[in-house]
């Protein structure tokens, strides 16, 4: 099988550490701050070898000047016979200045300056790069094992590729976007279990309220046209190499409309052969006062 190589990249901070100890667990050959002008003798090294099934390089800011050679080197990766994909992993400014208070060390970028001024100018060097990138992961409101977890999910070993997998993600439009989401479907328009005395403190996943939600005309179409326009959207983004996808539903706070599009998308696509991870980003969220 012809080697693979995953070049795992993004902001200081947001958990490149745990990234690559998740390559390293499944049998990935490891390097950490690669210098981007040795990837061709890397590429070349594992093409060579017939122990070595996949690879996984880090290279990030750390690297100074060196970094700058990144765009030629992934325009080499680009005419050789090795298959690669860039793996970015960036989060929210906020979560990233509480990492750095608490793990009590320096930004690549911070001499002389302040931390947040740190944390931006490495976003805007990276922005090209975020572009390229075949799987972008907001680590925010990850914690590191499941960050391990989704990126063992998706990098495993023993196929032809990393597979292939939908995140349906519901989420209340008050609580703010996912961050990390490829397509985003808004279903405020559908009346709103609030407004039934009976329903309002149940949750999407309660029987009673996927009922409610699903009585109504504009709700059964609304929810075939999705389905429909995944079935032909999804291809094109497996075709493309993108290993994830996600998909956001969003309602007013996340509990209701939102959860029983996401449950119901969810059984639609593994039904036609996807692998769907579902996850209700507001679910737990106490406040079912809108929905």
């Amino acid at each position: 099988m012809q080697p693979r190589l995953v070049i795992v990249t993004g902001l200081s901070g947001a958990g490149r550490t745990e990234a690559i100890r998740a390559f390293e667990d499944l049998g990935y050959f490891c390097v950490d701050n690669l210098p981007p002008s040795l990837v061709p003798k890397f590429a070349d090294l594992i093409e060579r070898s017939p122990d070595v099934q996949a690879a996984a390089l880090v290279m990030d800011i750390r690297g100074g000047v060196f970094f700058a050679e990144m765009e030629e080197a992934l325009n080499w990766l680009d005419q050789a016979p090795v298959a690669y994909q860039i793996v970015f992993l960036e989060a929210d400014e906020e979560a990233l200045i509480q990492r750095y208070k608490m793990a009590r060390r320096r930004h690549p970028l911070e001499a002389g300056t302040r931390l947040v001024e740190a944390i931006r100018q490495e976003r805007g060097v990276l922005g090209e790069l975020r572009g390229r990138a075949d799987l972008v992961v907001n680590t925010t409101q990850l914690s590191p094992l499941q960050l391990r977890q989704r990126l063992s999910a998706l990098f495993h070993l023993g196929g032809e590729g990393p597979s292939f997998q939908v995140r349906l993600v519901s989420f209340g439009f008050k609580h703010g976007l996912p961050k990390d989401a490829d397509l985003v479907f808004d279903v405020r328009f559908l009346p709103n279990p609030h407004y039934v005395d009976e329903l309002r403190h149940l949750t999407g996943n309660d029987p009673a309220v996927d009922e409610y939600v699903m009585r109504f005309p504009g709700a059964r179409d609304t929810l075939a046209r999705l389905r429909d326009l995944l079935e032909f959207l999804l291809p094109q983004f497996k075709q493309e190499g993108k290993p994830l996808v996600t998909v956001a539903v969003g309602c007013t706070g996340g509990q209701h409309r939102s959860v029983v599009f996401a449950n119901r998308l969810g059984v639609a696509l593994e039904k036609a052969g996807d692998k769907v991870l579902v996850e209700h980003r507001d679910l737990a969220r106490a406040d079912l006062g809108e929905s």
